[in-house]
């Protein structure tokens, strides 16, 4: 999964490098971009799907601050996932689902402005806030478990280094790594049997779908 996030990084930029080749003609001044984006996020990560929200200002020119809220499933690293013989997932010793609910504040910087084109726009970001885990129980059928759920709260960070591409000013696509540190505060949620989560790290693949104004 970590191999395949890099590769699809790494894809846009091989492309802007070849656009560049026996370029001759003056170079145009970079384009202005509207000052507000908002949009969604699908995430992909270790434990699975993941939704998001978020909104970005212009703060400089090549400075953003942003807020964005997500929800996505975490696995536990000590986890292991089995498919028996009817094609059904299950992990021995596994006593709770959880779930990530970060919110979280942070800036994000354009990097290498003036020597790229304004079609790719690679950014470092990096993000900080509170956070809440929600535990279902897993022996519980996936959706009436979160009758039985509950909240432990944390706090977290995450670095991401991505690219916005295209020129469109009314449309916003990007896609971006980003590492997340979630701590829970407390006990931590028992994952398996026990043996509780409480410090942990995820990787997601994110594609940023969005409008600016």
């Amino acid at each position: 999964m970590k191999v395949l996030m890099i590769l699809l990084l790494l894809i846009p930029f091989g492309l802007s490098s070849a656009q560049k080749i026996g370029e001759l003609a003056p170079e145009k001044p970079n384009e202005i971009f509207p000052n507000n984006s908002w949009g969604i996020d699908v995430m992909f990560g270790d434990g699975g799907f993941g939704l998001g929200t978020f909104y970005r200002r212009a703060l400089a020119q090549n400075l953003t601050g942003f807020v964005d809220f997500s929800i996505s499933e975490v696995k536990d690293s000590r986890e292991v996932s089995y498919i028996d013989i009817y094609g059904n997932t299950f992990s021995p010793n596994k006593v709770n689902r959880s779930f990530l609910l970060p919110l979280n504040m942070g800036v994000q910087y354009r990097m290498f402005s003036e020597s790229l084109t304004d079609n790719l726009r690679p950014y470092i970001s990096f993000g900080i806030g509170p956070s809440m885990v929600v535990s279902t129980p897993y022996d519980q059928e996936y959706f009436s478990a979160f009758k039985y759920a509950q909240a432990h709260y944390a706090a977290g960070a995450y670095i991401g280094f991505g690219a916005n591409m295209g020129v469109n000013k009314n449309n916003l696509i990007g896609l971006n790594v980003r590492y997340y540190l979630t701590h829970i505060f407390g006990d931590g949620v028992e994952s398996l049997t026990g043996q509780f989560l409480k410090d942990f790290g995820e990787f997601y693949l994110t594609l940023n779908i969005g409008i600016m104004y």
